[in-house]
């Protein structure tokens, strides 16, 4: 197989548009993944990739990952290490990306009667954002929800970040909070935000009630939108010398409380 060395190669081009942050960048339905245990994930849960590009190195080490891509009709294309380096996101690339299409899905494709849906508003970070589509899937959330002015969840960084979690649970993205809170009011679930400043601790939250967990930009909190037009805010208590937790931290934790809640709940329900 000859390996790739120009950068004006058309595929390269295609790929190198979909490294940038920038959702715009994704307009055409796809998006790219780096590293084989990403890639794997996304054959494992059946989103075929269009191309997988690997350096001739990574090629040989993951040789019976890109000979499963190829049988289920993936593209596999070998690149200049240097040009797969300009396409990674990490300082030690592992030598392999994928081009996949898109996951994300719009505000139709939120469950129709869920129990826990995590909700990110205004959240920049891509990986914070991917770090908590992890989380979400982990604790067995029904979905996660981001609002328009999010980071784009297919972006390079939260994409490796989600860790192969977006192929897990729906992934809602860059809805208008007016809309989301509309759907999610439907849904008849509480909506129940997540602020370090709240008077009420998480023990005071129902969470073993059907719930729209609610998480803000990490530096500015909640919008006043989103804030004004919640059930209940609950902080998560502190025991040691940090000032707070950072956002994926406190995901986490309150998906954690609201899973374990909701399992104890349902257990109770059944003992009846």
């Amino acid at each position: 197989m000859n390996v790739i060395t120009s950068p004006s190669n058309a595929t390269v081009r295609a790929a190198r548009k979909l490294a940038r942050p920038s959702a715009r960048a994704r307009a055409d339905g796809h998006f790219l993944l780096e590293g084989p245990e990403g890639i794997r994930e996304a054959l494992d849960a059946g989103h075929l990739p269009a191309t997988v590009l690997a350096t001739e190195r990574a090629a040989a080490r993951h040789a019976g990952l890109l000979n499963r891509a190829r049988a289920a009709g993936s593209q596999v294309l070998l690149l200049a290490e240097p040009l797969l380096a300009g396409l990674a996101q990490t300082a030690t690339p592992q030598g392999l990306v994928a081009i996949l299409p898109g996951v994300t899905r719009s505000l139709d494709g939120l469950p129709a009667a869920p129990r826990l849906v995590c909700v990110l508003a205004e959240v920049r970070d891509p990986g914070n954002l991917g770090t908590v589509v992890r989380a979400a899937d982990a604790f067995g959330a029904d979905a996660v929800a981001t609002t328009r002015g999010s980071v784009d969840p297919q972006s390079p960084k939260a994409a490796r970040a989600a860790a192969g979690s977006l192929f897990h649970l729906p992934v809602v993205a860059g809805v208008p909070w007016p809309h989301l809170r509309s759907a999610l009011r439907e849904r008849r679930l509480r909506l129940v935000g997540a602020d370090p400043h709240a008077p009420d601790p998480v023990e005071a939250a129902p969470l073993e009630e059907p719930i729209a967990l609610v998480l803000g930009n990490e530096a500015h909190g909640l919008p006043a939108e989103v804030r004004d037009d919640l059930d209940l805010a609950v902080r998560v208590p502190l025991a040691g010398r940090a000032e707070s937790l950072n956002l994926a931290a406190a995901a986490a934790v309150l998906l954690y409380e609201a899973s374990r809640r909701q399992a104890q709940a349902q257990e109770a329900a059944v003992g009846r």
